[in-house]
């Protein structure tokens, strides 16, 4: 007898609350072991205080946990990943600030932030936009917090998780690092957008929070002419289009008007009126304060510029960028 659609649907019922099941196993597991790893940092150092000589004595009670450790449940308790837990308890000495909903992966990320603010910035956001390890390592690593600075005060970074606004979703600069193209060349636009679609995943984390994708070479027709917008996203925070402009030049005032006109056209012919106003950054190889400071960028609060860079920059070179583009 040859399955029917009754029986193809109570299979797929019970598959589901297998799986549903399995997940809750697995975080339940999760929850349990980042606890356990808490109180395993808390009794080692508190066994190290009552060492004579604190950083002897602990080098020593590592090295020699992780041997007994190691051969009663492996090479996962080696001295390195003790020194984690370590810190991870450190890190965070009070319990009730350790939050079930991460994993220790993202735990031991999170202790490799030394500033307790910033910390706790990625901490709230990992949870409330479930970011995987994946992404917050290169948020971190791409220092996501100092380039929402830039364009923000520190005080409405501090309550960024509960009050949004545009700004919150507009960095600078953009690191397209994933694009794989040298860091040292002038790239063509069109390079970069076609780059841009073909790692259109990354490229969203990149963007931030709650991006959609839309359209490449959006086409906005007038009665005389027509034109193309390079990019085009919906998000569903802000409830608006977000139209982004390639440009790999320098900006320009011609560069500003040009964005300036896109988004009046897209808030004319294709935003409905349950949409807030469309938003525009030019995403440009360099910007120019000067130019930005006399344009209509200094009056329009939904268009912005932002330069692109194609690698990570160390964290010295981003606080560069971010006090000359604070001046």
């Amino acid at each position: 007898m040859k399955p029917n659609k009754q029986h193809n649907a109570l299979l797929q019922e019970i598959r589901d609350i297998l799986e549903q099941a399995r997940q809750k196993v697995a975080t339940a597991v999760n929850s349990a072991m980042v606890f356990a790893y808490w109180e395993i940092g808390k009794r080692i150092v508190e066994e190290e205080q009552k060492g004579s000589e604190r950083a002897e004595y602990g080098t020593y009670l590592l090295k020699e946990l992780a041997k007994n450790l190691s051969n009663d449940f492996g090479k996962s308790f080696d001295a390195r990943e003790l020194r984690r837990i370590r810190q991870f308890y450190l890190s965070f000495p009070i319990r009730d600030t350790v939050r079930p909903e991460l994993s220790w992966s993202h735990y031991r990320l999170l202790i490799r932030v030394e500033d307790k603010t910033v910390k706790q910035f990625y901490l709230k956001e990992s949870i409330s936009q479930h970011w995987s390890t994946r992404k917050l390592d290169r948020n971190i690593s791409s220092q996501y917090y100092q380039r929402i600075l830039s364009n923000q005060s520190n005080k409405e970074i501090a309550s960024e998780t509960n009050e949004l606004s545009k700004l919150d979703f507009i960095k600078n600069p953009y690191v397209l690092e994933f694009l794989d193209l040298p860091a040292n060349l002038t790239h063509k636009e069109k390079d970069i957008e076609k780059g841009i679609i073909a790692h259109l995943q990354t490229f969203l984390l990149e963007l931030g929070k709650g991006f959609a994708f839309v359209a490449q070479q959006k086409l906005v027709r007038t009665e005389t002419s027509d034109f193309f917008i390079d990019l085009v996203f919906y998000n569903y925070h802000l409830k608006c289009f977000v139209v982004i402009d390639i440009k790999s030049g320098k900006l320009s005032h011609q560069d500003i008007g040009q964005l300036d006109m896109y988004v009046r056209m897209f808030d004319e012919r294709e935003k409905s009126k349950n949409d807030n106003p469309t938003i525009g950054i030019l995403l440009c190889a360099d910007t120019d304060n000067v130019v930005a400071k006399y344009s209509v960028l200094n009056d329009k609060k939904n268009l912005f510029a932002s330069k692109y860079q194609m690698y990570l920059p160390s964290e010295e070179e981003l606080q560069q960028f971010i006090e000359k583009d604070l001046e």
